[in-house]
């Protein structure tokens, strides 16, 4: 019997081991590929962020692509003013660039802030804050999937899973319009 408990003992040792591996691999982005721009009828010439029902979609010609469930920033509700304040902002942007070595997942830049956002911080005495981007679960958490869905947790960002941010910008290239509605 002693010896049964020393094989599982080591078999979890070993699983635990794996777990590990698998997650400082995530984390270091070993492996990781940029998808390639998808053909031209199948990219994105406009992304549609709807913040009340949490929902990215890419249209092209005004037909629906596709469509993903989103989190947003940890304090979504208004439009973002300054840095740290969680918020989502909302309004017409660009996609600034595409970032296939970002800390999360793949992600694509928001072009927030825009001049009249610089402006109102400006005025209100404060940073308007930056790096708003569309983008995948934070390096080593993959292991989280659809579950990050469960809160809303990112600095401002509209953040997705892995396999949706690879699909996205697969179809969404630099100067793409964004559109961030309420």
């Amino acid at each position: 019997m002693a010896r049964r408990g020393r094989i599982a003992a080591v078999i979890a040792g070993l699983a635990v081991l794996g777990a590990v591996a698998l997650v400082l691999a995530d984390y270091l982005q070993l492996g990781r590929t940029e998808p390639p721009l998808a053909a031209e009828p199948e990219r994105a010439d406009r992304v549609l962020v709807e913040k009340a029902a949490r929902r990215l979609t890419l249209l092209r010609q005004g037909r629906v692509l596709a469509t993903y469930p989103v989190s947003l920033g940890f304090a979504p509700e208004g439009h973002k003013t300054r840095e740290g304040d969680g918020r989502t902002p909302e309004g017409v942007y660009t996609i600034a660039f595409r970032n296939p070595r970002s800390v999360a997942h793949l992600s694509l830049k928001v072009s927030y802030p825009s001049p009249a956002d610089e402006a109102a911080a400006r005025a209100g005495g404060y940073a308007p804050g930056g790096d708003i981007m569309i983008h995948g679960l934070m390096n080593g958490f993959s292991w989280l999937g659809g579950l990050h869905r469960w809160m809303d947790w990112t600095q401002g960002c509209v953040g997705v899973t892995n396999a949706e941010m690879r699909a996205i910008y697969a179809r969404v290239d630099v100067g793409t319009p964004i559109e961030i509605k309420p």
